[in-house]
């Protein structure tokens, strides 16, 4: 779900998730224990993208690609479970069909909402800016059209409402293709030890990817694209391999406890410590590191959920956080954008706090009105009728889209007779 940093880099626009976020859709069994520490560290991640986004923590960005990392523990464990329970087989299509209800409701939901509120209330470059990107955030390639576009991740985001949802278009293509590999290597006796390789390989080959592409002078080309941030992901599928629980499991509670506190604290010094553009260590190395400080965070967490992070992690507001940070995440920027200094007319603290209950509360509508009721209630969003309910949706996005006016170039409104009544 993919950014704003330091007051003086107030413009920037967000990094997403998940499953920007997102919680893990449900498997094909119920018998999957819930991890409720999983939820509150959901909870952490957004919260440090809000107030990235606000200009008041500069490493809050990194909540994205403990998203990210998340993501790929959460898939991948419910694929293996399938393959584990089908003989090695993989309902593709369900699993995607899981998939798009768990996302596509609420994101529908928030690009129809955002292209009326802009409409309505944003400056012309907003409008703009909402038109031309929002047939590649329905395509799920908004991250690719961003790179194309030359669009400086670090100090140009202002003007895009959906700049944000790079993120999302990076984990909707790992759904996509990481099944289908799945299917090819999580076979046979050694299915664990198959996907362990693949994964580890291919983080590997996303960091070279990165260290070979990365520009001193921006970065944007590396922080956005599907290859260079596809190792977060990979370590985190890593982390859900046989290999790797098993090894987890060797270790008593005790120490996994006092493991996940290191961590936490490692990754929360460097949280601090971070600030985008200004810390290029992160694409030499820094953010695979993270992302594996927080895969092997979440792997003791799912060892020792009591242990003291785990008990902080699972507190209530954490876990109620994380269970809302996909629309939190989804809704933030653009009323982030809208509610602009000028139009609040206050800046600093004050205006966060109402960003954040505003897209608190936005979220929090989205999950009980949207997400839940297509997720776990509607009958009709299974199926065919899902199906043609999902189409009937995003031709009503498409139509809504067509009808928004593009706003007039501010040159079309000289007045040349005032200018000849002047000489």
């Amino acid at each position: 779900m993919p950014a704003q940093t330091s007051p003086r880099h107030t413009h920037r626009r967000v990094p997403t998730p998940s499953d920007i976020p997102a919680t893990p859709a449900s498997p094909p069994t119920s018998a999957r224990p819930h991890i409720g520490p999983l939820d509150g560290l959901r909870g952490v991640a957004v919260a440090a993208v809000l107030l990235f986004h606000a200009g008041n923590f500069g490493g809050g960005f990194l909540g994205v690609d403990l998203f990210f990392v998340l993501s790929g523990y959460l898939i991948t464990g419910l694929l293996l479970k399938e393959a584990a329970t089908g003989n090695g087989r993989i309902d593709l299509v369900a699993f995607w069909g899981r998939r798009a209800r768990r996302l596509l409701p609420a994101l529908a939901v928030m690009v129809s909402g955002t292209l009326l509120l802009v409409w309505a209330f944003g400056a012309p470059a907003l409008i703009r800016n909402a038109l031309d990107d929002g047939p590649w955030v329905v395509a799920n390639l908004a991250n690719w059209h961003f790179i194309a576009d030359r669009m400086g991740y670090w100090n140009s985001g202002d003007t895009r409402v959906f700049g944000h949802l790079w993120s999302i278009a990076v984990e909707e293509q790992f759904y996509l293709f990481w099944p289908l590999l799945l299917v090819l290597v999580a076979r046979g006796r050694h299915a664990g030890r198959n996907v362990a390789v693949v994964a580890a390989a291919g983080a590997v080959v996303s960091l070279a990817l990165m260290l070979d592409l990365v520009d001193p002078i921006d970065s944007t080309r590396v922080y956005e694209g599907t290859d260079t941030r596809a190792f977060s992901l990979l370590l985190g599928a890593l982390m859900a391999t046989g290999p790797a629980t098993r090894a987890v499991a060797r270790l008593d509670a005790r120490p996994a406890g006092w493991i996940s506190l290191a961590l936490a604290c490692g990754i929360g010094t460097y949280w601090v410590l971070a600030d985008g553009e200004d810390s290029p260590s992160l694409f030499q190395g820094g953010m695979f590191l993270h992302a594996l400080a927080a895969a092997l965070l979440i792997a003791c967490l799912t060892r020792a959920p009591g242990s003291p992070v785990g008990r902080a992690l699972g507190s209530a507001p954490l876990r109620w956080t994380g269970l809302i940070s996909y629309s939190l995440y989804l809704w933030h920027w653009p009323v982030y954008l809208l509610l602009d200094g000028e139009r609040l007319g206050f800046s600093g603290w004050g205006r966060t706090a109402v960003i954040v209950v505003v897209s608190v509360a936005a979220a929090a509508l989205s999950k009980l009105l949207v997400e839940d009721p297509i997720r776990f209630r509607a009958r009709w969003a299974r199926g065919r009728t899902g199906a043609v309910a999902l189409v009937a949706a995003f031709a009503a996005m498409a139509a809504l889209w067509a009808v928004v006016p593009e706003p007039h170039s501010g040159a079309a409104s000289v007045d040349v007779t005032q200018l000849a009544d002047g000489d």
